[in-house]
């Protein structure tokens, strides 16, 4: 009786064992599971990043996503999209300004590069050929760390007290870089909103709320071709 029961608690024992080993081998590792949800949504959201002066962050409005590039964001959410918008505005900001800040920038993944600089340099008279060369010397430091990335241009134009001929060079640097880059442009961001007094603050430069939407819509045809 004594072998026989001995027998019988050999047998459940290597039963339990056998049991525990099938349970370790099937049940999922939770945080393995964790780490392959994050992994996939790393990988579906793509970034949007637009790069830019005051308009793109929204200067003069007490709700920065009032502006063109938030709005854009709850477009996408609305859309159901994967991705995510990064404001990267500086008010004040020149093509030198910008193309000294933009390594510090592109230390985060860029999938849509949206480049909104010159304005500035227009309005203080910097020599074109100078914020033509900042521009370009940005698109190639972005296509340098994401060749993968695409990239659009926001073109800007300049007030008639510029001079003629100076708002003419100054246009034709965004077209210009465009072909040269193989770039997606967007002719004029400010269309249908620059020099129209009710969507602009006082300062005449920057849109209001419902300036922005106007402008939203003009980045949107853009952008929805590329998405």
């Amino acid at each position: 009786m004594s072998s026989l029961f001995s027998i019988a608690r050999l047998f459940v024992l290597v039963t339990l064992i056998a049991a525990c080993n099938n349970n370790k081998k099937t049940e999922p590792n939770q945080n393995d599971s964790t780490a392959i949800e994050k992994g996939v949504d790393k990988k579906q959201t793509k970034t949007i990043l637009f790069f830019g002066n005051s308009l793109t962050a929204a200067y003069g409005l007490d709700d920065p996503t009032q502006g063109f590039a938030g709005l854009t964001q709850k477009r996408i959410d609305s859309l159901g999209l994967d991705y995510k918008v990064v404001n990267a505005g500086v008010s004040g900001e020149t093509s030198a300004g910008g193309n000294s800040r933009i390594d510090w920038i592109l230390k985060q993944p860029v999938d849509i590069f949206i480049l909104e600089l010159g304005g500035n340099d227009g309005l203080r008279g910097i020599p074109v050929s100078e914020t033509k060369k900042n521009l370009q010397s940005i698109l190639d430091k972005v296509k340098a760390k994401y060749p993968d990335a695409k990239l659009v241009l926001a073109g800007m134009q300049m007030p008639p007290s510029m001079g003629k001929t100076y708002i003419t060079d100054f246009k034709n640097v965004y077209p210009d870089l465009a072909a040269k880059n193989k770039l997606t442009l967007i002719p004029f961001l400010l269309e249908n909103v620059g020099g129209e007094a009710k969507l602009n603050l006082p300062d005449g430069i920057h849109p209001t709320a419902e300036g922005h939407k106007i402008v939203a819509e003009t980045v949107w045809k853009t952008l929805e071709n590329i998405l």
